[in-house]
């Protein structure tokens, strides 16, 4: 019967429904978008690896201009640091070091790339730290990095661009009037946000501090990054906290002091946007709840109508011997219907939008059902908060004056 009633009305139906799916589109829209990217850094920001963890000299951002004044002092890290580590931190397996500089061209006879390339120094633990392999050739040694080899594992957009018919494996290249030798080419890599990561140079660590160590005009000390593998995932907090004891104790930090230094993983970096989102999010929640509040209004004016219409049908279901809660029931639950047809078209037509961002970037389809599910349960709610007053106003009427109604 609660279905015949609104097919029987389709216009009435339609035009309540309208207010429903804008209010469930709006929040499914927006938390698919968000779920969509999310899903997508997660999978690029564990580039590090679930047991792998960086010591760096600078915090991932910086609140206040004293904040970064205060970083500014913090001593620089050395491979030195690195090398303490690797020896004296038992939950560990690899540790290895890299600095970057940015915005370089690489040349060979005559071509060059975009001044868009980056320089790392790295060690040999970089590519499995890093989970970025070397596909061609083979990575930088040790003895690469202790006798200051002028060597270069090249990034694959850097090969393909240099190199398209030929094997760049022993051929030399120029980076800032430098001379390098090919001695190896990454895997290609390819980032959804349009991060390069093919566009880089990896020479030995030493080699990079020979010609980029020292910057400013009072020759400040360039700080490395200390990336560091625990033995397992399980114990990457361990590992973490035995670092961090054993740089204070390093770097003679008091029990008193902060620490003057900085860890980052892939998990700390997924939570920080995951922070930034929750703003995004509880926006979107508000503006369709207030969406599906006004549409409920509009719910329960239309099914008050419907009671007006149907009071001679009332009266002859209750002359015939109907109760007061079927009666109650059949109208509370023509809202639900309405209300969840209208949350069944919001969520697809929220999932649709949300993942129109897949046509125009290689992002993953996403489709969060926890948040149809929500939608849904909330559709049901306002059904049951609009429509209740119809429905008891309904199941009160009197039958000999709804018979006589006119």
């Amino acid at each position: 019967m609660s279905f015949g009633a609104i097919v029987r009305n389709k216009l009435r139906s339609v035009l309540t429904l309208v207010g429903i799916v804008a209010g469930v589109a709006s929040i499914i829209a927006v938390m698919t978008a968000i779920s969509v990217v999310q899903s997508t850094m997660e999978k690029e920001m564990s580039v590090l690896g679930a047991q792998v963890f960086q010591v760096q000299k600078w915090p991932a951002g910086f609140n206040s201009d004293e904040e970064r004044r205060r970083a500014m002092r913090r001593p620089a890290l050395t491979v030195e640091n690195a090398n303490t580590i690797r020896e004296r931190v038992s939950t560990v397996d690899l540790v290895g070091s890299e600095i970057w500089d940015f915005g370089y061209a690489v040349e060979y006879r005559g071509e060059s790339t975009n001044a868009n390339s980056s320089i790392v120094g790295g060690t040999p633990e970089y590519p499995a730290n890093n989970t970025h392999y070397v596909g061609q050739g083979r990575n930088i040694s040790q003895i690469d990095v202790k006798n200051h080899h002028k060597v270069a594992v090249i990034g694959f957009g850097i090969g393909q661009e240099l190199f398209p018919f030929t094997d760049p494996v022993g051929k030399d290249v120029r980076m800032d009037g430098r001379k390098y030798r090919v001695i190896g080419v990454f895997d290609e890599k390819n980032s959804a946000f349009g991060g390069r990561f093919d566009q880089y140079v990896l020479i030995p660590v030493t080699t990079f501090l020979d010609t980029y160590g020292m910057v400013g005009r009072g020759g400040f000390q360039r700080s490395v990054n200390i990336t560091v593998r625990a033995k397992t995932p399980e114990l990457a907090a361990d590992a973490l906290e035995e670092t961090r004891q054993l740089m204070r104790r390093e770097r003679g930090l008091k029990a008193n002091e902060e620490d003057d230094f900085d860890f980052f993983s892939s998990e700390s970096l997924i939570t920080e946007f995951n922070e930034m989102t929750q703003g995004v999010k509880l926006a979107a929640f508000v503006i369709g709840i207030i969406a599906l509040i006004v549409a409920g209004i509009g719910i329960m004016n239309i099914m008050l109508v419907s009671v007006t219409e149907r009071t001679r049908e009332i009266g002859i279901r209750k002359s015939l011997g109907a109760k007061p809660r079927s009666i109650l029931l059949q109208f509370l639950l023509e809202a639900v219907i309405l209300c969840n047809i209208g949350g069944v078209v919001g969520v697809m037509a929220g999932f649709g939008m949300g993942n129109v961002v897949t046509l125009f970037a290689p992002f993953d389809v996403n489709v969060p059902m926890e948040w149809a599910v929500i939608g849904l349960v909330f559709c049901s709610a306002v059904g049951i908060s609009f429509g209740l007053l119809p429905a008891v106003r309904a199941s009160r009427l009197n039958p000999v004056d709804a018979l006589s109604y006119e």
